[in-house]
């Protein structure tokens, strides 16, 4: 029965996600009903003593990644280097590999640092084009968006400064590069399987071609030939450089632990480097690359900076809140003797990076989140999954991203905040396009667990 009462939760906030209706309304109200139903007396003080505190906990972490990363993706936008970069990888590709232009097109903004909504936005109206002249079926084109804005460039491949890369470091004391060799071995994978299945689809689909009457058809877009190649990849660059550089020199400054003292605090701040390192390193890399973005292209920008600006801070205001309601429920939920239970349950799971694995995925399936259910699974059992790697003698940078991966494999269900954005800008249907963009979803999973065989046969890190 305590199990049950903790799954109920857990059933209401799918309800709620699915539906469409706002998570940081309900995620509290779905918190609650299990500890209603546990031991009601209890329900202000854990509101506010733990939902709430471990809510505030992950802003503080992880509001100034979202909000920097929103600016850095709208001046992006703004500047029309977006556009340049997307004519450039196009060109170099060519307009016959349509499919391949549009993946690496959008494997190099996400891995870029730019959010995965705004490369969905920047992206389609070349996408649309090319699919149009090369008669291939529009429907495959929310997959093909899939494959490049959030599959291997969002968790997989060492160093992307998506948050679910970042998310783990706090945790495992890891940094965004963790497991570099397994890292690049599993993003290998998912591009490859992943352009193959697209391939394979486009030759079933025979003389299908792109179709006709579909809606939010864009214009075609052309890129400013007054912005030189070279200048529209620096801001890009720029992050990936800055985040090395930072990541090696912020504990040689700081040191393992770190301590404030001003004269109006009752007692020092004290911070453990290692568990902030990856995201003070990003933080600082992306403040660096916005200013590059301000000082290329201050004029195109300067007029629709602050109109901008208000549409990325509202982006990023509603991402964090979303993600850490989710923090929150799953810190209430993982408190409860019904999820204390399941926990024992899956320690029957042998092998910790399986193990892992498994309830990573399953977590993010449920919210329809990889960076709601990697907070949650993270949050109610990391320790178990750090205690569990060391007696078996795994180093933490593994676990580190096998949970990350195993976050952004199942939760593309249909629920999923990326999958109805994508749907939506594109003018498609679930019944028309998730079909192929689930199994790009159960290849992503497949790649976590390959990854697992790769270390155990291989040793490699």
């Amino acid at each position: 029965m305590s199990i049950l009462i903790a799954l109920a939760g857990l059933a209401f906030l799918i309800i709620i996600a699915y539906r469409g209706f706002s998570v940081i309304l309900f995620a509290p109200i779905a918190a609650m009903i299990p500890v209603l139903l546990t031991e009601p007396a209890s329900v202000p003080a854990v509101f506010t003593g733990l939902f709430m505190e471990r809510m505030v906990v992950f802003v503080k972490l992880y509001f100034p990644l979202f909000i920097l990363g929103a600016i850095f993706g709208k001046l992006i936008e703004l500047s029309g280097f977006s556009k340049v970069i997307v004519a450039t990888i196009i060109r170099m590709v060519g307009h016959e590999r349509a499919i391949l232009s549009i993946v690496l097109v959008a494997a190099l903004l996400t891995y870029g640092g730019v959010s995965l909504f705004v490369v969905v936005f920047a992206v389609y109206p070349f996408a649309a084009e090319m699919f149009r002249q090369a008669a291939i079926p529009k429907r495959l084109m929310p997959a093909t968006l899939a494959l490049g804005a959030f599959s291997f460039t969002m968790d997989a491949v060492p160093g992307t400064p998506q948050i679910q890369n970042i998310i783990p470091t706090t945790f495992f004391q890891t940094n965004s590069w963790a497991a570099p060799w397994l890292g690049t071995i599993g993003s290998l994978f998912i591009l490859i399987t992943g352009l193959a299945y697209l391939e394979w689809r486009r030759r079933a689909t025979g003389s299908e071609g792109y179709g006709d009457n579909h809606i939010n058809e864009p214009a075609l877009v052309l890129a400013d030939h007054r912005i030189h190649p070279v200048i529209a990849f620096l801001p890009l660059i720029s992050v990936g450089l800055f985040n090395i550089v930072f990541t090696r020199l912020i504990p040689i400054a700081f040191g393992p632990v770190h301590e404030v003292s001003l004269p109006g605090l009752a007692a020092p701040i004290v911070t453990k480097v290692p568990t902030v390192t990856a995201v003070w390193a990003l933080e600082g890399a992306l403040l660096i690359s916005i200013f590059m973005v301000a000082a290329l292209s201050y004029r195109r920008i300067a007029k629709t900076f602050m109109d901008g600006s208000k549409h990325a801070v509202a982006g990023a205001l509603l991402a964090t809140m979303n993600t850490a309601s989710e923090y929150g429920f799953g810190a209430v939920i993982a408190a409860l003797p019904g999820f204390i239970a399941l926990r024992q349950a899956l320690q029957a799971i042998p092998n910790p990076l399986v193990n892992a694995a498994i309830v990573t995925t399953t977590l993010a399936g449920i919210t329809g989140s990889a960076s709601g259910g990697l907070s949650i699974a993270l949050g109610a059992m990391a320790d178990q999954f750090i205690a569990s790697a060391k007696a078996a003698g795994i180093p933490l940078e593994v676990m580190h991203r096998v949970t990350a991966m195993a976050s952004g494999g199942m939760d593309i269900l249909p629920h999923n905040g990326a999958v109805i954005t994508v749907l939506a800008v594109t003018g498609l249907t679930h019944r028309q396009s998730y079909g192929d963009i689930f199994v790009i979803a159960l290849l992503k999973t497949s790649a976590v667990f390959f990854i697992i065989f790769v270390y155990y046969t291989t040793g490699l890190v």
